[in-house]
């Protein structure tokens, strides 16, 4: 067994790679970025290396660097992790040249199944099916688009180097077709530096199973399937184990065929193998087809742990040390079911786009396995992927699973940035989902559905009233006590887009009246805190300037400061504001160009995804505040609309001329992140 090893990675697959090396007596060395250099997996190695600025380029896709950290450390051996350098051969080669251990696949290996296109047609070779689509080498617009419509509509575009829904695009008609592929391979080749894609046939009921295998480079074991059907935006949201309604059958033909896959590559370590099935009749063993191998470990491997009782960590470092594979198949057992929900930074009521911020407040509940690399006051920045934790459980079977999964997500509290986690509350709760009737096209038929943001009614409102008004810690002996009448205090707060106001009154000790408007809310305090009318113990603090009641969902509320006064109307609806941090990558307007309602203004990529910002009328374009290429925070403003009427557009496509003198000139001089003005600039 290796005496140290290095992690190449960050987050919460480096604390749990520490986790296992800890546990068999192996010495860890951490990697960090600039934005990293308080994160918790630096805290947690046995020693830590900095490896330059935030952004991965800078950072944690430097090889060089990495490798240089293993030797200056003493490192017998490099963990990858997932992403990053995980999947990339010429990596692997320099880990090796330099006379470490490369902890996962050969260089080999990883090429064969790197190129979705190569990899389908060494499947196909081997016996394994996949299905069907374009999967050659021939990348002209026209010879793809003709291959679609051979296929039939509709098609998936996706990227031969890809992964994590990254450079996907589904097209349901012809005229989509060109701006997809257009955007596809933009997010492909900023994501993984090839452009290149393959078209498939899109499955009507699909279900996505995947198959976890391990080997040694000669021989390989399964370690059953995933099912990771609940999807936005092509990537997974709640995974689990074993996949429901699979029959041995099906179960035994799908696992002979991934270990058909890992062994015709003379895979070692840990690795997916990816299906598509049609559910359309159930699941059937001749309705399955290959997608893609992911030659590393998963995101969603503890699933499979808990179902397996095996540490995959341990595995891999033992077979990367020259061990070999520690169970045979027959050795395999499946015990119980297992769910895994990733809990992100994101706005769900945006279309989940990435979000950022300091997490004030973060509680996870006790007796779960909780995956994480951050702890309450780390902040999510928009470098990496805005993954918070993964919030695992077991049960005996999936009913107590499922039921344990909602338990645990009820009892996670998190304050600072907008999560998910309302949205895995209801998703959690979908009767469909329930049944184990899963594709993935659930969530977005629900969208709607799971996506709406909770509603406080006036018991929560009144709720956080009571603890802005100062009542929510310890009682004191004075406490709401007054000489001629119940003290009575009035308290502002901000909520759904209004302010509103509260009374509270003491008439006496333990016991308080919040009267908002007409209604009346008597709260009596125990021994364990304060309860309601209905004598359920609440749970709201006084958090960061904002009143947050814990009542299934999370409810926050500004404090109104008195003194308040307003400083006008902002920007508008005339102005495009950027809706999270970003890069920006494309702008394709100019001052006094004429746009209609949904054309493209301009592409934000943040977090590895490319997200299009679209006019929401039409108008003259008055003023482009941002240049191509400027990092810019959540909330800047990116162009200006001439106001909605003929004279102000006319007046504004008049001024064009001396607009883009002006812009071109604030762009180019300015050294804000915001590269040229803007609110957040």
């Amino acid at each position: 067994m290796f005496r140290r090893i290095l992690i190449a990675n960050r987050g919460e697959i480096a604390c749990r790679i520490i986790r296992t090396a800890r546990a068999l007596g192996v010495e860890t060395v951490a990697v960090f970025s600039e934005a990293d250099a308080g994160a918790l997996h630096v805290a947690q190695a046995d020693l830590a290396v900095p490896i330059g600025g935030p952004l991965p380029a800078e950072s944690y896709l430097r090889g060089d660097a990495i490798v240089e950290a293993a030797r200056a450390t003493g490192a017998q051996a490099i963990h990858p992790g997932y992403g990053f350098l995980s999947e990339n051969p010429d990596f692997v080669e320099a880990v090796e040249k330099a006379g470490l251990t490369f902890i996962g696949p050969s260089a080999e290996a990883i090429r064969a199944m790197g190129l979705k296109d190569a990899a389908k047609t060494l499947m196909q070779e081997a016996g394994v099916p996949v299905v069907p689509g374009c999967h050659g080498g021939n990348q002209d617009d026209e010879y793809l688009a003709r291959a679609a419509e051979e296929i039939g509509w509709p098609v998936l575009i996706k990227a031969v180097a890809g992964g994590g829904g990254k450079g996907m695009r589904l097209v349901e008609r012809a005229a989509d077709f060109a701006e997809a592929l257009a955007s596809a391979r933009s997010e492909a080749a900023g994501a993984f530096g090839n452009d290149s894609v393959l078209i498939e046939k899109y499955i009507d009921k699909p279900r996505h199973i995947e198959v976890q295998v391990f080997g040694d480079g000669t021989r390989a074991v399964h370690l059953f399937e995933r099912d990771c059907s609940l999807q936005r935006r092509h990537q997974k949201v709640i995974e689990e184990a074993p996949a429901p309604g699979m029959s041995d059958d099906m179960r035994a033909a799908m696992g002979a065929a991934a270990v058909r896959a890992a062994e015709a590559i003379g895979y070692r370590g840990a690795g997916t193998v990816e299906f598509i099935v049609d559910a359309a009749d159930g699941l059937r063993s001749d309705r399955f087809w290959f997608m893609e191998m992911n030659t590393r470990l998963q995101v969603e491997h503890p699933v499979t742990e808990a179902v397996t009782g095996v540490d995959l960590v341990e595995w891999q470092l033992r077979v990367a040390a020259g061990e070999p594979l520690p169970l045979s198949q027959d050795d395999l057992r499946l015990k119980g079911h297992a769910f895994e929900a990733r809990l992100y930074a994101e706005d769900v009521a945006q279309g989940f786009l990435p979000a950022t911020g300091r997490l004030e407040h973060l509680l996870f509940p006790e007796g779960v396995r909780v995956d994480t690399g951050v702890r309450a006051g780390d902040s999510v920045t928009p470098f990496y992927d805005p993954m918070i934790a993964k919030i695992i459980v077991h049960g005996a079977s999936r009913p107590v699973a499922l039921s344990r999964l909602r338990a645990a997500l009820e009892a996670t509290e998190v304050v600072g940035t907008r999560t998910n986690l309302a949205f895995l509350r209801r998703l959690a709760r979908d009767p469909q989902f329930r049944r184990g009737d899963v594709d993935t096209g659930l969530i977005g038929r629900n969208r709607e559905t799971l996506s709406a943001a909770p509603a406080a009614d006036d018991a929560i409102r009144a709720q956080a009233a009571l603890v802005a008004a100062g009542l929510g810690g310890e009682p004191q002996a004075q406490q709401g006590f007054a000489l001629w009448r119940p003290l009575e205090r009035r308290i502002r707060l901000s909520g759904s887009g209004a302010d509103f106001e509260a009374r509270i009154l003491c008439p006496q000790a333990g016991r308080a009246v919040v009267r908002i408007g007409a209604m009346e809310c008597v709260f009596r305090r125990g021994p364990d805190g304060w309860r309601g009318p209905d004598g359920a113990r609440i749970d709201a603090r006084l958090i960061g300037g904002r009143a947050v009641v814990f009542a299934g969902d999370v409810f926050e509320f500004p404090l109104v400061d008195p003194l308040r006064v307003s400083t006008g109307a902002g920007s508008g609806a005339d102005v495009i504001e950027a809706p999270m941090p970003g890069l920006v990558r494309t702008v394709f307007v100019q001052p006094g160009d004429a746009v209609a309602a949904g054309d493209r203004l301009a592409v934000l990529e943040a977090m590895k995804m490319e997200h299009v910002l679209r006019a929401e009328r039409a108008g003259a374009v008055a003023e482009v505040l941002v240049a191509e290429g400027a990092q810019i925070e959540a909330g800047a403003a990116l162009i200006r609309l001439a106001p909605e009427g003929p004279e102000e557009a006319e007046a504004a496509a008049a001024g064009a001329v001396a607009g883009r003198g002006r812009a071109a000139g604030a762009d180019a001089g300015s050294s804000a992140p915001g590269g040229g003005g803007g609110r957040g600039a």
